[in-house]
């Protein structure tokens, strides 16, 4: 062969390799019991120390708790499980609760599921990670915090078609939970956009709250009542040994609230980091 022909050749050859998708990332799944997915490279970090709460410390939310806990459960045991999504207001304990349940049942039976968490901006790269996460052995919860689409955003689309309804699907050991303050992860602009714009309204409309179809379990998060609150209060004192009476706690916890504009979990372990640091004691 001509030497020019086998220059072009190789050229070519370069070129296809550079255009080639990167082979997939390995995972060594049994490194730790929490992961979080980067893309672009791809890879799996280990998380040795998981920002939590104890699950016992979470109040108000017990009927929540209690049918994630029994989902994860099943799904830990080999059984059918559903996808679950977590909507509400800001700060009430969705996401404190998904990392809880995890940290519960590995207590219980230790290394039996992977937390896995995905960043809202790399949703584009979930089939990737998916396929990743097929090729291990290990049961895996994958988990996106704060989930929601704003204005032309398409990644929803490829979400949908990987929780169901895919030639592939969800594989067998996987279960994805997310957390959103809407509860149908899309903005009212998006979808009021379809209806207007659209042949069919109605049609439009549904193509857009279908996504959140696709998880079978849904909780609702709320803003939680005053003696919830102090309930919330009153655990977290206890736990970490800080010393007010209980009426000076009450007193102060609820003025931190009006401060705050709120009564939530994230506004109760605000005032207690408040509280700790006046005392002088460390949050162990």
């Amino acid at each position: 062969m001509e030497p020019d022909a086998l220059r072009l050749l190789a050229r070519i050859a370069d070129a296809l390799e550079r255009l080639a998708p990167p082979p997939l990332a390995s995972a060594d799944l049994t490194a730790a019991d929490a992961f979080v997915w980067h893309a672009d490279p791809d890879g799996l970090e280990p998380i040795a120390d998981v920002n939590r709460v104890d699950i016992d410390l979470l109040k108000g939310i017990e009927r929540q708790r209690s049918l994630l806990l029994d989902n994860t459960k099943r799904f830990a045991a080999g059984l059918p499980a559903n996808n679950a999504l977590l909507w509400g207001a800001r700060g009430t304990g969705k996401s404190s609760l998904v990392k809880a349940v995890h940290a519960a049942l590995n207590a219980e039976q230790p290394g039996s599921v992977a937390l896995v968490e995905i960043h809202r901006e790399d949703i584009p790269s979930l089939p990737r990670l998916l396929r990743v996460l097929k090729n291990s052995d290990r049961r895996c919860l994958l988990f996106c915090d704060d989930l929601s689409f704003e204005g032309q955003d398409e990644a929803y689309k490829s979400l949908k078609a990987v929780l169901e309804g895919g030639i592939e699907g969800r594989p067998a050991n996987v279960v994805f939970y997310a957390t959103s303050n809407r509860r149908h992860l899309l903005s009212r602009d998006m979808i009021e956009n379809e209806r207007s714009t659209a042949i069919n309204p109605h049609e439009a409309v549904e193509e857009k709250v279908s996504l959140s179809d696709r998880f079978g379990l849904w909780l609702g998060f709320h803003h939680v009542a005053q003696d919830t609150y102090f309930d919330i209060i009153e655990g977290y004192a206890a736990r970490f040994n800080l010393g007010p009476d209980t009426e000076s706690l009450h007193r102060e916890a609820n003025e931190w609230s009006m401060t705050r504009g709120s009564r939530s979990g994230r506004v109760a372990w605000q005032f207690i980091q408040d509280l700790a640091g006046r005392l002088g004691k460390p949050l162990e």
